[in-house]
């Protein structure tokens, strides 16, 4: 995974895997979604980094790692 961001072009890139980008697409206004050849999500971007009105400050970034724990019984809603 890898996180950059490109002050020049005021953009933020999140690679998530290293895959060749099949697709992208617009999913709202400056946030456009990288798709690789099967249709799975592979990048983020994110334009006009300094206009949002949340401006991404890297100072804040939080990393976290989650994985669901092994053999956990998941409840099935009864019909």
């Amino acid at each position: 995974m890898k996180l950059n961001i490109d002050e020049s072009a005021d953009a933020l890139h999140l690679q998530l895997v290293d895959i060749e980008v099949i697709e992208s697409e617009e999913v709202a206004p400056g946030i456009i979604v990288d798709y690789d050849a099967a249709g799975e999500i592979v990048g983020l971007e994110v334009l006009h980094l300094s206009k949002r009105q949340h401006p991404v400050d890297l100072s804040d970034f939080q990393f976290q790692s989650y994985r669901k724990p092994k053999n956990v019984a998941v409840p099935v809603a009864a019909a």
